[in-house]
């Protein structure tokens, strides 16, 4: 596959951003951002510090033809932005099922932009899903409420392992019926 090679996976736009299928060819910026302990310390899935090839083995996967999540780049270039400010991704459920989960860049913390990315993808319900789920880490309250001002309710506690905090963190889980 080519640097710049598309998937099958639609794109999504927003009046700032697009929300486009990732290209191997976002690598660098990825592993800039997900190499930040910020972001890597409220995502449940990636190591800190990053290891060689973590981030061609990620982007290898998801733009895999036979993948289980479809991943978006949160795109600003339409309107002079950066190309990767984040990542967003639908994980693939049983029973008309979707889990989303997202980061975004520190620069762009505070900003609306996963509110706009949330709102955008849920709207647009690529997978035509039923229900969509997702779940934050209880001490990224700014997470939850992204959550909230995009119409998802809390349905519950729970905990999951952080690679990069080695150890089970405290979550709050979310649900939002699409149809």
């Amino acid at each position: 596959m080519s640097l710049d090679a598309t998937i099958d996976q639609p794109l999504v736009e927003t009046q700032r951003f697009d929300l486009r299928p990732v290209r191997l060819s976002d690598m660098g910026l990825i592993e800039m951002h997900t190499g930040d302990e910020r972001v890597a310390r409220m995502c449940s899935h990636i190591p800190h510090p990053l290891p060689p090839g973590a981030t061609e083995a990620f982007t290898t996967r998801v733009t895999a033809d036979a993948r289980e999540e479809d991943v978006w780049a949160m795109d600003g270039t339409k309107s002079g932005g950066a190309e990767v400010m984040g990542l967003i991704t639908l994980q693939r459920m049983d029973r008309n099922q979707s889990e989303v989960s997202y980061w975004v860049a520190p620069a762009f913390w505070n900003t609306g932009l996963a509110s706009q990315a949330v709102e955008a993808l849920v709207s647009a319900n690529p997978m035509q899903n039923a229900t969509m789920f997702a779940s934050v880490f209880q001490d990224n309250p700014a997470s939850a409420r992204v959550l909230v001002n995009c119409g998802f309710d809390y349905i519950g506690d729970a905990e999951t392992f952080s690679i990069a905090r080695g150890a089970k963190v405290p979550t709050w889980t979310y649900l939002r019926k699409l149809s």
